[in-house]
């Protein structure tokens, strides 16, 4: 064969070999895509459950709003199914002694402890944003005014929040303050990456919103509370507030503001404050597109949330999402309350409602053995 025909015999060999293996690639991909998720339902016989967790059933369910939630809003739509594999869960909040035995252990400094650094501050402000006074720059951490009098407009919740230097999870209301006495109370003003280095610490993960969700949920697959679909019983199972927020609070519910853990009924499976007492960190990042972009009529299979934070009203600032609601969640202004509702906080804030919760699979407690 003259040697032009060869290379060209030899080139349309490489290219049909070439063009198989990619089909075989494909072809593999689909196969995979096909195949039915085996879907860890119940805890494995060998694998014992840790001392402060409960075991989650893996299950498919209904995330996001449910039809008959008149306090939904668009970035909790549409609903959809997803399936989660089972997990281990605290049955409470991470509390201020679980933490303190975490910093003894570690020395580890919070977020809200370190020195202020104006020059990673500014970049996720906008551009020209002039520097605070050397006084205001001081460590220090968000906390809730409770001697609001009166407000202009309920758009503005700088009315009723305010930074105070000298608050962190060991003084949670400033300087003078002190947990003493509060071991058994969530630990708070508590930043994502003071969460992340606890849960490397303990052997943990914090969940994502599809396993808080479906731990949420409990026994039940589409609810809009963790004790069913009856808000008249709000009172009775969450630290919430009520009253006419921001100014006055009537503590209907037992507790004005933060609670001890555990001081309410638990949902189905055993768990405690799934809704109220204080938000909850996850590990997604808030993205109000990120249901909406959803494949439509498909099952999210153990799902890890968006792959980038997008908020129009904090563009400026990447942000997690927190579940659950806390004590300060009221109807007339965010009915956070609910499983379905998802807010935001930036990964280097704290404030005095927002604490977390660990979780485990059972590879993870596995290696513990």
């Amino acid at each position: 064969m003259p040697l032009r025909q060869t290379f060209f015999f030899l080139l349309i060999l490489f290219t049909w070999s070439c063009n198989n293996k990619k089909e075989a690639v494909k072809e593999k991909a689909k196969s995979a895509l096909a195949k039915p998720h085996s879907l860890i339902v119940d805890q494995p016989s060998t694998i014992p459950t840790p001392k402060g967790m409960i075991w989650v059933k893996g299950k498919r369910f209904l995330m996001g709003a449910k039809e008959n939630d008149p306090y939904a809003l668009s970035r909790e739509k549409p609903a959809h199914e997803v399936e989660v594999d089972g997990f281990f869960m605290d049955i409470t909040e991470v509390t201020n002694a679980q933490f303190k035995a975490f910093v003894d252990a570690t020395g580890y400094v919070t977020v809200a402890e370190r020195p202020v650094d104006w020059n990673e501050m500014k970049k996720q402000l906008p551009k020209g944003t002039p520097k605070p006074p050397d006084s205001i720059l001081q460590p220090g951490c968000m906390i809730f005014n409770k001697n609001v009098n009166q407000i202009d407009s309920m758009d503005n919740y700088e009315q009723w929040w305010s930074w105070k230097v000298g608050v962190n999870w060991k003084h949670p209301e400033g300087k003078g303050s002190s947990i003493e006495g509060k071991d058994n109370y969530p630990v708070v003003h508590i930043a994502y990456e003071d969460a992340v280095a606890y849960c490397k610490w303990a052997n943990r993960r914090l969940p994502t919103e599809a396993e808080w969700e479906s731990a949420a949920q409990g026994s039940y697959q589409d609810k809009i509370f963790t004790w069913g679909n009856d808000l008249t019983q709000l009172n009775a199972h969450a630290n919430t507030w009520q009253g006419k927020f921001p100014l006055e609070n009537k503590p209907k519910d037992g507790y004005a503001f933060i609670a001890p853990v555990g001081s309410y009924p638990p949902n189905s499976i055993g768990l405690y404050d799934m809704i109220g007492n204080v938000w909850e960190l996850t590990t997604d990042w808030f993205n109000v597109n990120y249901y909406s972009n959803l494949r439509p009529y498909t099952v999210s299979v153990n799902p890890q949330g968006a792959d980038e934070p997008y908020n129009p009203n904090n563009p400026y600032q990447k942000e997690r999402i927190i579940k659950g609601g806390s004590f300060l969640c009221h109807d007339s202004y965010c009915a956070s309350f609910r499983i379905s509702s998802r807010m935001a906080v930036s990964l280097d804030s704290g404030a005095d409602h927002v604490g977390f919760r660990t979780v485990a699979t059972a590879d993870m407690i596995q290696r513990e053995l």
